[in-house]
């Protein structure tokens, strides 16, 4: 149980309401969170000052998913945060447009092209590279990373670790080149590929409290079946397979 409130209300939900609740037969919250403040252009936000932020607006201008990645990315949870429109689209191009679309459109499109239309399937005896591994691991750590950040309500550091992730994703496809495997290797291209949209689907079923539109997205384009128990943390336990 976490008690979430402003850091200006702080003393009375961690020492008054708690002493109310015990005296009261009531259990106290487990743990009590403040969040900090926001600031826009450095500015504090006041009416006077005629720059307070419109939520509405923000959600007109770059949809909800852009909205609460950028709230829960740009600024430590508990921390003062300081917004500005440049801030947040630097933040979500560089990271949900160049980063986890630019990974997703090169390999579902390659995929597609040259795969039946299909994510590709590993033939008996497709063996993984020490890169292979070293990328699936990776990915495969990840649940446990988010769940101990989540835990902590740490939520931008769980994007740092997903985003290390989609990184080093991208780097692996610069380095291992699908597209030229195609004439030279196509069973080491299937690999190739397989891996990569294993990697999409950790980082789109992780990604699902951040961005929900754009996650429900990517396990259907990846081939993963439609169910809330092929689509949540625990379908990405090893033990479960791909």
């Amino acid at each position: 149980q976490v008690h979430v409130v402003g850091k200006d209300i702080l003393r009375f939900h961690a020492v008054y309401w708690p002493a109310m609740l015990m005296a009261a037969g009531l259990p106290p919250p487990d743990r009590v969170f403040a969040h900090g403040w926001w600031t826009k252009d450095g500015e504090k936000i006041s009416k006077s000052l005629g720059n307070v932020i419109d939520p509405f607006e923000l959600l007109d201008m770059y949809g909800l998913d852009a909205t609460r990645f950028f709230m829960a990315s740009e600024v430590r949870f508990g921390a003062d945060g300081d917004f500005s429109h440049q801030r947040m689209a630097v933040r979500v191009n560089s990271q949900l447009c160049n980063g986890l679309g630019n990974l997703c459109n090169r390999i579902l499109n390659i995929a597609y092209k040259n795969c039946d239309q299909s994510i590709p399937t590993l033939a008996e005896g497709s063996g993984f590279t020490p890169a292979d591994q070293e990328l699936l691991a990776a990915a495969q750590g990840l649940p446990e990373k988010v769940r101990t950040h989540m835990q902590k309500q740490a939520l931008s550091l769980a994007i740092e670790d997903i985003f290390d992730v989609c990184a080093a994703a991208n780097k692996y496809v610069e380095d291992m080149a699908p597209w030229s495997l195609k004439k030279t290797d196509p069973e080491r291209m299937k690999v190739v590929l397989y891996v990569c949209c294993e990697v999409i689907r950790h980082l789109g079923i992780l990604l699902t409290p951040y961005t929900p539109d754009l996650s429900s997205k990517i396990p259907d384009a990846i081939g993963v079946p439609p169910g809330e128990e092929f689509r949540n943390i625990a379908a990405l336990d090893p033990a479960k397979g791909p």
